[in-house]
């Protein structure tokens, strides 16, 4: 049996107004992969700022106790010198610096006060090829994919020779193939005795590698799991307090008339004129419908959810956008709005949302004159909308003046909803609306998809998840290399038939 390498005792952190934290207790064996999962706003990551000293001793009760010695990490770099390193969901690379530069940040390779950069390039390819990275060095952070700038982030770790490796939603935005490699690369770290501790909402990937699972609830410690306890049910019962037997809430479809068509759209890129991204795409979308558009990383959904709604990526844009079979001006972000078309970004905190800025102002920000008069915001009435959809989108928070940034993903993507649903859209575009977030919360957001659907709005949904697809769609398109090669009624539709129609698509245009 491992030794035990890490012990939080009787950890309660309190922010004003809110205990994130109540007596959680979590212990740790050396060369294990352990995984604590829990719903948004359970306290997961709040526990780890704890252990890594983002919170420094003093600011929490309880005790860590590390390699059999109590610990008082006051900073970070308290924490690393000791070998435990987190790597939050946010990734803290600096775009415009080389992959070497982000490796040694803070920790550069220098004799007498001058970087000796051959040493930091050597350095920096030893533990890439560790990571299974074949990058050069000199590189920019900026031209890579997210999937290698995470395996950049997980160098870094290395070269501050981790023993503990916290792992905040490592895959959240990773494509299933950079996600299977990651969890690869974990296993092979158990193997050379490096302990991980991987929080993430995608059970089916902890199922896999994790040796042991705890669930946090509220701030509490509900159980510890080893390997042959773990199933999903289990897991999903200890995180919401609740079975959820059918993940996806039914609903009896009443597809209306046709709403949204686009038709013969086609958008080159942004950069590339050359390079043609959306290709002649015919789609369709009835009052009532939920429709979903299925595809591999790189298909193009998103850039053709952008290029339609205002333009907002893209180049040399041809195709006529049709809402009940007129013709509709989308050219700008205001007008794609006047038309009735609303888009809920897949990146909240860039684009979605001011996470400095409070729950109020987030929700109007998208239809000012729906609470001013005469040009001038009435606080009133915006109170009270915001306090309305705050109540319809059961946005758990203190009140509307909480600030957003400080709010759990899921409820930060009920303010994203609230926030278009009160610009009254009649088309809904939601791309990758429950990423990075819990079973919990995604139960809430196909709720609400639901009720939208019932009172007539048409729905287009983007999604990586297939099963999401599957459980909550009424019709798919699945999209290929800027492309739509299949079309599936959702009663029909199944992940094997999803991915024959890419693989076939693909083998005509090899």
């Amino acid at each position: 049996m491992n030794t035990t390498i890490l012990e939080m005792r009787g950890i309660t952190k309190t922010f004003p107004g809110v205990k994130a934290l109540q007596d959680v207790n979590l212990d740790v064996r050396e060369a294990e992969i352990h995984a604590i999962v829990g719903e948004n706003g359970a306290g997961k990551s709040t526990l780890m700022k704890v252990l890594s000293g983002v919170y420094p001793a003093g600011s929490y009760d309880g005790q860590i106790v590390y390699r059999g010695e109590e610990v008082h990490f006051k900073s970070i770099r308290d924490s690393e010198h000791r070998g435990i390193v987190i790597i939050h969901q946010e990734l803290a690379l600096v775009p415009l610096l080389s992959i070497a530069e982000n490796i040694f940040l803070g920790n550069e390779q220098a004799r007498f006060g001058i970087i000796d950069w051959d040493e930091a390039r050597n350095g920096a390819r030893k533990l890439l090829s560790m990571v299974g990275l074949n990058e050069d060095p000199d590189t920019l952070i900026t031209h890579i994919g997210v999937g290698k700038q995470q395996l950049v982030e997980i160098a870094k770790a290395l070269s501050k020779a981790v023993k503990l490796l916290i792992l905040d939603e490592p895959t959240a935005s990773l494509s299933e193939k950079d996600s299977a490699a990651l969890l690869e690369l974990l296993l092979e770290f158990k193997k050379q005795g490096i302990t991980s501790i991987l929080i993430s909402h995608k059970l089916n990937e902890i199922s896999k590698v994790a040796d042991r699972i705890t669930v946090i609830r509220d701030g509490r410690t509900i159980e510890t799991m080893d390997k042959a306890e773990i199933s999903e049910d289990r897991i999903i019962t200890s995180m919401v307090g609740r079975s959820l037997d059918d993940r996806y809430p039914a609903r009896a479809p009443k597809i209306g008339e046709m709403l949204l068509e686009v038709k013969d759209w086609s958008v080159h890129h942004p950069l590339h004129a050359d390079h043609q991204v959306i290709k002649g795409v015919n789609i369709q979308v009835r009052k009532g419908e939920v429709v979903g558009i299925a595809g591999l990383m790189g298909a193009g959904r998103t850039e053709f959810a952008m290029s339609v709604f205002g333009r907002t990526y893209g180049r040399n844009i041809t195709g006529d956008v049709f809402m009940h079979g007129r013709k509709v001006d989308t050219s700008t972000v205001r007008r794609a709005v006047d038309a009735g078309l609303a888009y809920a970004t897949e990146d909240r905190k860039t684009y979605g949302l001011n996470l400095i800025d409070h729950i109020k102002h987030n929700i109007t920000i998208a239809n000012l004159p729906g609470v001013s008069r005469g040009g001038v915001i009435d606080d009133i009435a915006e109170m009270n909308v915001a306090n309305d959809y705050r109540k319809k989108t059961n946005i758990r928070s203190s009140s509307v003046f909480q600030v957003t940034g400080n709010l759990s993903g899921g409820n930060q993507q009920k303010v994203v909803l609230s926030k278009w649903l009160f610009s009254n859209p009649e088309l809904l575009i939601l791309d990758e609306p429950t990423r990075g977030i819990d079973v919990g919360a995604k139960y809430e957001i196909y709720t609400i998809i639901n009720k939208l659907a019932e009172e007539g709005k048409g729905i287009l949904v983007i999604s990586s998840e297939m099963p999401e697809l599957l459980g909550i769609c009424d019709r798919i398109y699945v999209m290929n290399e800027g492309r739509i090669v299949g079309e599936l009624a959702g009663s029909e539709a199944s992940q094997e038939k999803i991915m024959r129609a890419i693989v076939r698509a693909e083998g005509r245009t090899a």
